[in-house]
């Protein structure tokens, strides 16, 4: 009985590794709001990190986390690092490249998993309006990919982009 318990165990330990390994080897996290206000005023917000405090649903997680700011004050080169609670982990973040219509991000994760990835922000006048579109994509190791086994990190990641664009909303639409 032990033997016939202990193969099952084996087995459905394997069939989750083997599946695991079957996931896609990058992923892409993506959501996107309509704010009504030029793009212009939703720029900066974005393209300074000292302005990400008002709105960022990272910063809310941990008021009490450690930042550092460096290189550019703003736009291409300047750096955010953060170091914080267990809900925002510890990383940094430099600005690659900075127009009106589109910001892209190295994001570089150190705890409390390790992760390299990129975030772009797009802002595409719509109107009276602005669609801004938050996007992460990156590389899924094998420990990334038997996560994703057991958790929807598309959900996960998704539901603080949605709570961030919906502050960037609010605070712009004043």
């Amino acid at each position: 009985m032990f033997k016939t318990i202990a193969l099952v165990v084996v087995l459905l330990i394997a069939g989750v590794l083997v599946y695991a390994a079957t996931r896609p080897d990058d992923f892409r996290v993506e959501r996107s709001v309509t704010i009504k206000a030029p793009p212009e005023k939703i720029f900066p917000l974005i393209n300074d990190f000292h302005s990400w405090v008002s709105w960022s649903p990272y910063e809310k997680k941990d008021p009490g986390m450690k930042r550092t700011y460096s290189g550019a004050t703003a736009g291409k080169g300047a750096i955010y690092e953060w170091d914080g609670n267990s809900d925002v982990g510890q990383g940094r973040m430099e600005i690659l490249d900075s127009t009106p219509s589109q910001i892209r991000i190295k994001l570089d994760f150190m705890k409390p998993l390790e992760g390299h990835d990129i975030a772009t922000f797009t802002m595409k006048p719509d109107g009276n309006a602005t669609k801004v579109t938050w996007a992460m994509d990156g590389p899924t190791p094998f420990l990334g990919k038997l996560i994703g086994v057991f958790m929807n990190m598309d959900t996960m990641i998704g539901t603080d982009f949605e709570a961030g664009l919906a502050n960037l909303k609010t605070l712009t639409e004043q």
